[in-house]
């Protein structure tokens, strides 16, 4: 009797196809239904709807993922300067993401390119923008020095593309973070078909352009809501409805991406101090189970500057000055291969694949420059330059778009004017009292001189009485910097008043950041990450650059942890 062996074969894939169509069923119904109500999820009849799941944060253009977390920030080594601004304490930072190299000439033009088509430089409502962005070129002259071909050459010349960007300061390395960011998430949008494609090259202007705030608060205000160029996205019908009983049909919710829907990224920004030094430092190529195994002098192992692989032994693994008029060694054979800035990616990358962490360019970060770092009140995420905004409703009841009648400029200490709020974005005010009345966490809007620089941290202050007269004279408040001031009177011409007081005690003030970093002009000792130094955030060298960082939002790590044998 013949026998086919084919129909348990059969049988079985039956079997499997119906428990696989089970199994399915039930994780549906599961992930449809709510563990809070018993309500279905997305349902098409109504009801609460939740965004699409994603493991992990997509990592934006150009950055590397830093795992957070604990670290000694501060100086461990000898401080020969004695400025005693950096003295050891533990510190916890979250995970974040940090810019691979620093911002180079070509990334910045980019910037300025776009500011030059969509805010022509030719028309009177635009005319300080691009000029306001625009690198200071004039950084490189000095007094007894020939540097022309670097004034004339350094930003635009492509043999410099590849360089980090200087004369830039720190009003305008914030602006052109914010700027970064939409680009970014306009980019993003358009991949998931929320955005007609190449809308963002051949329909913006400065009329109808792309905010990522404002497209979150009330997309329609984007592109001037044109819909033709807001699209629904991937997943939404874009044929009608069908009608009810009455005829009606029901308007289609949630046609736009949303925080909920997971695919906008986080703001490009500056980093802060503690993140940077973290970064910097990198540590974890020297962990040990759950320990450091001392403290790094320099972003890599060891206690020298030149490199002790066979590969390169004797290379220097940074681009600084090496001593008296020697910025990079005897012609033939270079000591760090460049005499001024290099191009990036020229030295090898720290442990967690970050270059030129010393040397180079020293870089902005966000903090307000305060000689002492108060870690009795804070030691996770420690942060001072917090000033907290909301967006600013109109008297018609909605949020208050910034248009080319109002853009928003920042004066700075030498006259020049700054956008620091362009067509598109939604205009700020500070918090008030409806966000900080009876609160723990913060009482106003502006907390850079909390617990240093505000009345009661003022020696002067009387605790018993509460005297806030107290602490507000030249001469009794914490830091009497000096205060310049620079009027623009109605035909555009420039008042400056220099502040010549002998009574000023310091230097410090709301409007210094601080840099970090060794630069190509500085010293050996400069590039320990723990080193922090201070300068006017109005004003620009050609020795400090930049770099982003973007906040880790969800797990703190990207990949599973594993226990060691």
């Amino acid at each position: 009797m013949k026998v086919n062996k084919t129909i348990p074969l059969k049988i079985m894939l039956t079997l499997a196809l119906v428990l696989g169509l089970a199994s399915c069923s039930k994780k549906s119904k599961s992930e449809s239904t709510s563990r809070g109500t018993g309500w279905n999820v997305n349902s098409s009849k109504g009801g609460f709807t939740k965004g699409i799941a994603h493991k992990n944060q997509e990592t934006g253009p150009g950055l590397v993922f830093i795992e957070g977390g604990t670290f000694t920030r501060g100086l461990v080594q000898d401080d020969v300067m004695h400025d005693w601004n950096n003295v050891p304490n533990q510190q916890h930072v979250m995970s974040f993401y940090m810019d691979e190299t620093e911002v180079t000439n070509l990334m910045y033009l980019e910037y300025l390119e776009w500011l030059k088509k969509v805010y022509p430089p030719t028309e009177e409502n635009y005319k300080n923008i691009y000029e306001g962005a625009s690198p200071d070129t004039l950084v490189w002259r000095n007094r007894l020095g020939y540097n022309e071909t670097m004034t004339n050459n350094y930003l635009r010349h492509p043999a410099y593309a590849n360089y980090p960007v200087v004369g830039v300061n720190w009003v305008q390395a914030v602006e052109f973070s914010k700027w970064r960011t939409d680009r970014v998430n306009e980019a993003v949008l358009e991949k998931n078909g929320y955005l007609k494609k190449n809308a963002k090259t051949v329909d913006v202007s400065a009329e109808n352009n792309f905010n990522s705030e404002t497209y979150l608060a009330a997309p329609t205000l984007t592109y001037g809501g044109n819909e033709e160029i807001l699209l629904k996205g991937r997943g939404h019908s874009k044929r009608p409805g069908k009608p009810d009983k009455n005829g009606n049909v029901a308007e289609e919710k949630n046609v736009y991406a949303q925080r909920s829907s997971g695919i906008l990224l986080p703001e490009y920004r500056l980093p802060t101090e503690s993140e940077w030094e973290y970064a910097a430092a990198a540590d974890v190529g020297q962990r040990e189970y759950n320990i450091y195994k001392g403290q790094k002098k320099y972003p890599w192992s060891g206690s020298y500057t030149r490199s002790g692989k066979r590969s390169n032994k004797g290379f220097q693994l940074a681009n600084f000055k090496q001593g008296n008029g020697d910025y990079g060694g005897i012609a033939g054979w270079s000591d760090d291969g460049a005499d001024i800035t290099n191009a990036v990616k020229s030295y090898p990358a720290n442990d967690f694949g970050l270059y030129d962490m010393a040397g180079n360019v020293a870089e902005w970060v966000a903090d307000v420059y305060r000689p002492i770092v108060d870690v009795e009140t804070n030691d996770f995420n420690y942060f001072r330059g917090n000033v907290y905004t909301k967006n600013k409703i109109g008297k018609d009841g909605k949020i208050e778009v910034i248009t080319n009648k109002n853009v928003a400029y920042d004066t700075l200490s030498n006259g020049k004017l700054v956008p620091i709020a362009l067509p598109g974005e939604i205009a700020q005010v500070p918090v008030d009292d409806n966000e900080t009345y009876l609160r723990q966490n913060f009482s106003t809007s502006n907390n850079i001189n909390y617990r240093d620089g505000d009345k009661q941290s003022s020696k002067y202050y009387k605790f018993a009485t509460g005297d806030a007269d107290k602490g507000t004279s030249d001469k009794e408040i914490m830091y009497n910097a000096p205060k310049h001031n620079v009027k623009i009177d109605s035909l555009g011409h420039l008042d400056r008043k220099y502040d010549k007081s002998s009574k000023r005690t310091t230097l410090i003030n709301d409007a210094v950041r601080v840099y970090k970093g060794g630069s190509w002009r500085d010293r050996a000792y400069w590039l320990d990450p723990a080193q922090r130094r201070f300068f006017p955030q109005d004003m620009a060298t050609d020795y400090i650059g930049f770099r982003c960082a973007m906040s880790r939002v969800g797990s703190k790590s990207n990949t599973r942890k594993s226990p060691r044998n």
